[in-house]
């Protein structure tokens, strides 16, 4: 019996250090490997298949849906969801351009090139982000991430 092997198509979306972004599809992300395919969903360039790497980017967003959530005020606070169903660390992650997000991890460790984080509100059109450690500014866990 041949054994087959079921491929998870993961809708991303890459946010390069240089500002662009690509939406699309992956099925090869790993934090452990240098680079990694994005089949894109762009308009213009549907269905092209980029090699990214890793040292490029700044965060890879895991999406529910590409097109986003133009109308959903996201919450960005602990304080504004309901934090009994939270798991893991508490986090909040400053990057060097200023963005800031809160969320839990599970894999938070100095030393690490990055690491996963489920954003703080569960109604988000994100449902995990890897960011890339070497472009934070700042890394406040636990009761220090709810300021």
């Amino acid at each position: 019996m041949a054994e087959t092997r079921d491929f998870v198509r993961n809708r991303i979306v890459l946010h390069f250090q240089d500002k662009r972004l690509l939406k699309g599809y992956t099925n090869d992300f790993t934090p452990l490997r240098e680079k990694f395919h994005l089949i894109s969903e762009s308009e213009e360039d549907r269905g092209n298949i980029y090699e990214v790497h890793c040292s490029d980017l700044k965060a890879v967003f895991f999406v529910k849906s590409l097109n986003g959530q133009r109308d959903y005020m996201e919450k960005k606070e602990f304080g504004d969801v309901d934090a009994s169903a939270l798991r893991g660390l508490k986090v909040k992650v400053e990057f060097h351009d200023g963005e800031v997000i809160r969320g839990t991890s599970f894999g938070y460790s100095r030393g690490r090139k990055g690491f996963f984080i489920v954003p703080v509100d569960p109604g988000s059109n994100n449902e995990r982000i890897y960011v890339i450690s070497n472009l934070l500014r700042e890394v406040r866990i636990g009761a220090e991430a709810e300021e």
